[in-house]
């Protein structure tokens, strides 16, 4: 009894493997909650359109293909809970249950879906190079469009919501997919593949 009594002692004093790489799941995903709530205030107002361009996708798609699926899914959702707990942290500073439910709300749910599906390439072989990494990150893009603009035709109908919210977005997501894949060879370091 007295060495599984000093079994515990020791694992409370120096914790195993498990609580170790429990806390750095969880020091991952702070850390893509932080990274999406940053770029969420990278935002360019466009005067035709309630959606403006934002770094929220950069950030999504490069959690996802660095942190994989379960991680990508707690980091966004960590996000959408803190903006709707009344922290500043959606596009622009913007808060609560209003942003869910306005016209952009689709891509922030959007945003759950692209992580995971991303993350989930990630997990079967996509992030071990750069070139199907990006392929994941199209995938992404593209469940985020379907989600946003799906909810923005609600708002505007389809025709004007595929001319609202994809079509004037697609060259700048080719640049955020284009910056995403030359910060993958660092998120990988920092993640420890």
């Amino acid at each position: 009894m007295k060495r599984m009594e000093s079994v515990v002692i020791a694992d409370l004093i120096r914790p195993g493997a498990l609580v170790t790489g429990r806390m750095f799941d969880v020091a991952l995903v702070i850390g893509g909650t932080a990274l999406i709530a940053l770029l969420s205030q990278v935002v360019l107002p466009l005067p035709f359109t309630p959606v403006p361009i934002t770094g929220q996708t950069l950030a999504v798609l490069l959690i996802g293909v660095t942190l994989g699926s379960r991680r990508g899914v707690m980091s966004v959702l960590a996000y959408i809970a803190m903006g709707l707990a009344g922290l500043p942290i959606f596009a622009g500073g913007a808060i609560g249950i209003a942003r869910l439910a306005g016209p952009t709300g689709g891509y922030i749910l959007g945003f759950i879906a692209a992580a995971y599906i991303v993350g989930l390439l990630a997990e079967r072989g996509f992030d071990r190079k750069i070139s199907t990494a990006i392929v994941a990150m199209v995938i992404g893009n593209a469940i985020i469009y379907f989600f946003g603009v799906a909810w923005l035709s609600l708002y505007v109908g389809i025709p004007n919501a595929i001319s609202m919210g994809a079509l004037p977005f697609i060259a700048g997501d080719a640049i955020k997919i284009a910056v995403a894949s030359l910060l993958l060879p660092g998120a990988w370091k920092m993640v420890g593949r």
